[in-house]
């Protein structure tokens, strides 16, 4: 779910006050993107929210939600944005988050 490899790479890269504002950050943009897809985003949105929300993902080491994004934005590419299960995008968003942070509290190196 989480690529902890990645996510100790990031912090080694940026260090530990800077990794704390990506953290921050990154809850922030993705909450505020998957906001509106809870509220059923126009189709039209839906690629553009999920390439956004995929590349966040990877960046901090959500590979699941990384994952489900990617064959979203796809399929959203492919003219059926309206087929995309936006509900399990976002449900595994939110496991995806709540491991997260449960990792980063259990971790003494991070």
């Amino acid at each position: 779910m989480i690529d902890w490899n990645r996510v100790h790479e990031l912090r080694d890269e940026i260090g530990a006050d800077e990794f704390a504002d990506v953290v921050d950050l990154f809850l922030e943009e993705v909450e505020s993107e998957i906001s509106a897809l809870r509220e059923r985003d126009r189709p039209d949105r839906i690629e553009a929210r999920l390439h956004f929300l995929k590349g966040s993902a990877l960046n901090l080491g959500f590979e699941d939600f990384a994952a489900l994004c990617q064959t979203g934005e796809r399929m959203a590419s492919q003219g059926h944005a309206n087929k995309v299960d936006i509900t399990e995008i976002i449900e595994i968003y939110d496991q995806s988050r709540a491991a997260f942070i449960v990792g980063l509290r259990q971790s003494d190196d991070i």
